[in-house]
């Protein structure tokens, strides 16, 4: 009788000790790799666009990027890249050079960018330039990123 009550104790210790040690691991991968994993994400969305040419008359001046739960209802990460420019070009005109870059309608979209606030369409976060404004030569070139990895539903961001 008494092996029996050992046996059974060894088992609950090593059920505890799994459901502990999953736990943690949750913990971890859900504060600490999963947003830095989306983070990198969002950074290479911004990237792709820091790295096509500019057009002629436009000088390149900052680039933002952000992960998370930025627009809409429900659960879902989302990642956006962007860069400001400025440009003596009209809108019209960066917007044509832009989409033959553009493989997705979410990607390469150019506004005007009256001041350092970002006004896309978030609406779970505040995101800004650091650069003041000051002209109506200021555009902001953007896309939204997009990955399938399990890390998207483990951030708590996206939630």
């Amino acid at each position: 009788m008494r092996k029996i009550g050992i046996t059974i104790l060894y088992i609950v210790t090593f059920v505890i000790a799994f459901v502990l040690a999953v736990i943690f691991l949750y913990i971890i991968l859900s504060t600490m790799v999963a947003p830095a994993v989306n983070d990198r994400v969002a950074k290479e969305t911004a990237d792709t666009l820091v790295a096509l040419p500019l057009p002629e008359d436009t000088e390149w001046i900052e680039t933002v990027y952000k992960a998370g739960k930025l627009v809409g209802c429900g659960n879902g990460m989302q990642y956006f890249g962007a860069i400001l420019i400025r440009s003596g070009l009209s809108m019209e005109e960066l917007q044509e050079y832009y989409s033959d870059y553009a493989e997705h309608e979410w990607e390469c979209e150019v506004e005007s960018q009256p001041d350092s606030e970002i006004v896309i369409a978030f609406e779970h976060i505040g995101l800004e330039f650091q650069t003041d404004i000051a002209g109506d030569d200021y555009y902001i070139v953007y896309s939204w990123g997009s990955s399938d990895s399990i890390f998207a539903m483990l951030d708590l961001r996206g939630h």
